[in-house]
């Protein structure tokens, strides 16, 4: 009986105390709300006995401009314009609209749209026809490889391989244009303006001369000097050998004669 009164009393209480908390909880939900209407209202800052912190005004940001992306070396290639296997064909040129527009450079490819633009800068440097390998041709093929390179790196700037191919290739066209200038001044100057090139000297080269740099520079010297004095000892054995041959030779056939 005793237990049975103490379960009760316990029962009781808990109840009491599962009223008191959820009638708290419905007045914090109550307050809650009441913030945050306020703070929707505008001018209210306090809400019972908590501070609330002034409306934020968030204001409409600046749009953001679109990056103007430079013009391709190949947008000047008309998409009406046949690709460079079907410009001789003439069936390529009467067929309907329909096979025209599938032989056209509108559905090529980059690669073949750049290997039509390598032969339209080739056209205007190859001395005939048939040239395919003076320096004018050589430097007009870099220029337009070049080129795509620049065009590449621009919309992918971390692409590190094509980045280090397209400097070897200036590297050469810079050694080719140089060379091109000093032995005939005209055709340089003729591929510069038809290829659009801008020449410019390299900087004078200049080093710090340290003691370790001299010192590596005279063993370079020192060795280079070392091996061109073993060369020459070999061309004179080289040369006694072949006089000795010769003066036999020379003996044999008096012996022969007589």
């Amino acid at each position: 009986m005793f237990t049975s009164i103490a379960l009760r009393t316990v029962l009781k209480t808990s109840v009491g105390v599962l009223r008191e908390s959820g009638a708290l909880c419905s007045a914090l939900s109550l307050k809650a709300w009441t913030c945050s209407s306020a703070l929707l209202s505008g001018p209210r800052v306090s809400c019972g006995n908590f501070s609330v912190p002034p409306p934020v005004r968030h204001y409409a940001r600046a749009a953001k401009k679109k990056k103007t992306e430079p013009e391709s070396q190949l947008s000047d290639l008309p998409p009406t314009m046949l690709k460079m296997d079907y410009t001789a064909v003439p069936l390529a040129q009467t067929t309907d609209d329909l096979v025209k527009r599938l032989l056209s450079l509108e559905l090529a490819s980059h690669r073949e749209k750049l290997q039509l633009k390598k032969e339209q800068l080739i056209a205007k440097v190859q001395k005939d026809e048939n040239d395919r390998s003076s320096v004018g041709v050589q430097v007009a093929i870099l220029t337009a490889r070049i080129r795509n390179y620049q065009e590449h790196l621009q919309k992918h700037h971390k692409d590190k391989a094509n980045k280090r191919r397209m400097l070897m290739a200036i590297d050469r066209r810079k050694k080719l244009l140089k060379n091109l200038r000093l032995v005939s001044y005209d055709t340089f100057e003729k591929v510069c303006e038809q290829l659009g090139i801008t020449y410019t000297f390299p900087p004078e080269y200049y080093r710090r001369a340290t003691r370790r740099w001299l010192a590596k520079k005279a063993f370079c010297i020192k060795v280079f000097k070392e091996v061109q004095k073993q060369k020459a000892e070999q061309r004179l054995k080289m040369k006694q050998s072949l006089a000795s041959t010769e003066t036999e030779a020379a003996k044999t056939r008096a012996v022969q004669t007589k």
